[in-house]
Parts: C-alpha cells; sequence; structure tokens
C-alpha cells in the first residue's frame, strides 16, 4: 500500500469539491472511500452519567478518520481497562464525509514518457476527512464522579492523536 500524504496538504479548510450524485454522468467521485471508524458509541449506552467531559477544538480544520479512529481507541482502551465497561459512554460526535483526492505525478526517470501532467487533475479519492469547526466538541465522554480524573487523562491521550489545538471541557450534566 502507498504511504499516505501529510496531512498538512488537506489540513485548511477549502470549499469542497467533491459532489456524489445518485446519477454516475453528475458524479465527479467516482469512488466513495471506506470509513475507517469502527464505533461511534460505546461504553454502557443505557445508563445515564453525572458528568459529561468533552474535546473541543480552538481551530477550524480537517481531520482524516485515521486519526478520529486512533483517538478513539486510545480513550475507549483506557476507559476500559481502568473503569470497566459499564461505567462510562464515549461518543465521537464527527463523521469524516469530506472526500480527499490526490492527483499523483510520477517522478523518477523515464517519468515524462508516462506522465500525463496536469491534465484531468481532479485526482483519485484516496480518503476521507471530517470537516471540524471551531469551538466544536469531537467527542463526549460520560462518567460519574469517581472517574472524572480517568476521564481528563483518557481524553487528553486523545487530544494528543489529532492534528489541532484542543480544550478540555468537563460538565456537571445532572
Amino acid at each position: 500500500m502507498a504511504r499516505l500524504r501529510k496531512f498538512v496538504a488537506y489540513r485548511n479548510l477549502k470549499r469542497p469539491y467533491t459532489r456524489k450524485s445518485k446519477y454516475r454522468k453528475y458524479s465527479y467521485v467516482k469512488a466513495n472511500p471506506v470509513c475507517r471508524i469502527a464505533k461511534f458509541h460505546t461504553g454502557n449506552t443505557k445508563r445515564e452519567f453525572e458528568y459529561k467531559i468533552s474535546l473541543i477544538s480552538k481551530d477550524a480544520l480537517q481531520i482524516r478518520d485515521n486519526a478520529l479512529e486512533a483517538a478513539r481507541l486510545s480513550t475507549n482502551r483506557t476507559m476500559e481497562r481502568k473503569a470497566g465497561r459499564h461505567n462510562y459512554h464515549f461518543i465521537l460526535r464527527t463523521y469524516p464525509h469530506n472526500i480527499i483526492r490526490e492527483h499523483a505525478l510520477a517522478s523518477g526517470a523515464g517519468a515524462d514518457r508516462f506522465s500525463t501532467g496536469m491534465s484531468r487533475a481532479f485526482g483519485t479519492p484516496t480518503g476521507i476527512a471530517a470537516r471540524i469547526k471551531q469551538g466544536q466538541s469531537v467527542f463526549d465522554l460520560y462518567v460519574n464522579k469517581e472517574n472524572v480524573d480517568l476521564a481528563r487523562k483518557a481524553i487528553k491521550k486523545a487530544k494528543y492523536k489529532l492534528p489541532c489545538t484542543c480544550r478540555i471541557e468537563v460538565k456537571k450534566v445532572k
């Protein structure tokens, strides 16, 4: 598999020109990449909890789906091992809709013979990303009072996996 391009190339928000239509001739994007996020709700979804810990973005940007999944996994693993499966409810609040395209140019010896240059440079879909607004909640973690410190540590681990600066907010629900 080819290496992923650095996300600096896609981080800034631009108007997405990735039209998907149910009619093939109007659809500019011919393939829709698969979302790599396994679950959006984990833990105990039935129970109500006292506290809500949120990871809120300070920037407006795009976040690739594999970064969201890595952050989700690290937080979920920490909470599941230390607090137990039934003592939290973890929600991923964003869904990656925006299709990331890449126009790969040939490089190296003899590349000029089979490279098309910038003709038909719309690009092939390589992945998907979520568009995050400034002040938007990316993750929410619901816990009771005895697990608030653990939840803050778990959310802090997720913060390091994301390509933006974030703040952690603790609110009492009840």
